[in-house]
């Protein structure tokens, strides 16, 4: 009942979603392509260009922001134990970004408390970190938490998120109960 009466609210506020086909990226709408860290490297490994063979991340060449990438398409492919491999090489683990990643692996490593955690302390380093505040609203979304997940969506709305990837995202799992995989 109170998931039909959230979807009714969102449809009755012209919040439908438009273009489902997309899907989440860091600056738009498309999933990680797959490089040879997914296609070839087995494990917590990642794919040295520099070596041209699957390393431990701490021995890669890779710097922090291409480790993070290799993190986003780790997740992407399922391999959440193998990104927070990668997550705990990084230098700055109070950075916004890793904790939101730290949190999304727990949660899909069925950890929601200690995702929250991770969650709330990527929002208190950046209030506007709207891809945290999406993540933690899809968390909500699979504990049946609605009116959580709704005041996240509403907060990203409010910081202007409106129509980014977070938002719809989030508000694709409002509507459907069905959250993304990254």
């Amino acid at each position: 009942m109170r998931y039909a009466l959230l979807v009714a609210t969102l449809t009755l506020s012209g919040l439908t979603l438009p273009g489902l086909a997309y899907a989440a990226g860091d600056n738009g709408w498309n999933p990680p392509k797959p490089t040879e860290t997914t296609k070839t490297c087995k494990g917590k490994r990642v794919w040295d260009p520099e070596k041209k063979r699957c390393v431990r991340p701490k021995q890669s060449s890779l710097n922090q922001d291409e480790l993070m990438g290799a993190v986003r398409e780790l997740a992407y492919a399922g391999r959440n134990s193998d990104a927070q491999a990668v997550l705990a090489t990084l230098t700055d683990q109070e950075d916004d970004r890793v904790l939101t990643y730290w949190g999304f692996t727990h949660r899909k490593l069925g950890h929601g408390a200690l995702a929250a955690t991770y969650y709330d302390k990527a929002i208190a380093q950046n209030p506007d970190n709207l891809l945290a505040r999406s993540y933690m609203g899809q968390g909500f979304v699979e504990e049946g938490q609605f009116g959580l997940a709704l005041a996240q969506w509403k907060e990203i709305r409010a910081r202007g998120g409106a129509n980014s990837w977070p938002e719809t995202s989030l508000r694709q799992a409002l509507e459907t109960g069905v959250t993304t995989s990254y």
